[in-house]
């Protein structure tokens, strides 16, 4: 199982973002992750949030090793032609690091709708925003196909669907190369059973089918002897995503590339 961190962007600072990106990739993290927002909803008149497609660009240009993705993009955000052109692109910059995360964006109980509302998108119900996903990667791989003209990404990333219910699992599972969820999830297993039940349905090697998962940082999840990582590696997991925050701090993210590396030998 990889094991990656993510880097939430709320009030961060481009500078902080980078720091910590160096010092995950040195300590022997597998990978670099931040969220799709537009605004801290718990810091009104703080300094904002970097957005998450340039700064994995910046990173893809001061990293060498670490794959790189979004968790997730919402496909409301941007229109899909132009986000499978950007993908490809990352991908060329990146020298083929890219993982494409994707997903429908919060409900109007999330305190992210007001993200849509200030981009003039109104926050559909469940079923439409999920379909709008199914939509995105109908058009995304079309348009990777290398018969449309458009810039085709080498290799084709893989296309990792996030959510919490059955729908999104099973929109993950028929339609793209993986799926992301909590790996505190409480029905985990019926989730990526589900998921890996619609890929192989969809004609698709089961075998490639990705599982992500994420978490906080805490020593628990980089021991290798611990209940919860035993749990998800009996699951299939593939990516265990920890999560950290702002300000990043260097010599925690270090300590933990040390218990990471315990754990590995």
């Amino acid at each position: 199982m990889k094991t990656d961190l993510l880097l939430i962007p709320m009030s961060a600072r481009w500078a902080q973002m980078r720091a910590a990106a160096l010092a995950a990739e040195e300590a022997g993290f597998d990978g670099l992750w931040t969220w799709d927002h537009l605004r801290d909803p718990d810091a009104d008149g703080g300094p904002g949030v970097p957005e998450a497609w340039t700064v994995l660009t910046a990173l893809a240009e001061v990293t060498r090793r670490v794959a790189l993705g979004p968790l997730v993009l919402n496909v409301a955000n941007r229109a899909p032609a132009l986000l499978a052109n950007m993908a490809a692109t990352m991908q060329a910059v990146s020298g083929g690091r890219l993982l494409l995360g994707l997903g429908a964006g919060g409900n109007r109980r999330t305190p992210y709708a007001v993200e849509q509302a200030v981009l003039a998108q109104t926050v559909e119900r469940d079923a439409v925003r999920a379909q709008r996903v199914v939509d995105a990667i109908g058009v995304i791989r079309r348009l990777w196909s290398g018969n449309s003209g458009f810039l085709r990404p080498e290799p084709v990333p893989p296309i990792i669907v996030g959510g919490f219910g059955p729908r999104m699992a099973d929109i993950a599972g028929r339609h793209a190369d993986g799926f992301n969820t909590q790996a505190f999830h409480p029905q985990l297993d019926d989730l990526v059973r589900r998921a890996r039940d619609g890929h192989t349905a969809s004609g698709r090697d089961v075998s490639r089918f990705m599982v992500t998962v994420f978490a906080g940082l805490d020593a628990t999840w980089l021991r290798a002897d611990s209940r919860a990582r035993q749990r998800l590696d009996r699951v299939g997991v593939d990516r265990l995503i920890l999560l950290v925050s702002p300000p990043f701090d260097a010599a925690q993210i270090r300590q933990a590339g040390r218990l990471l590396s315990a754990a590995r030998a």
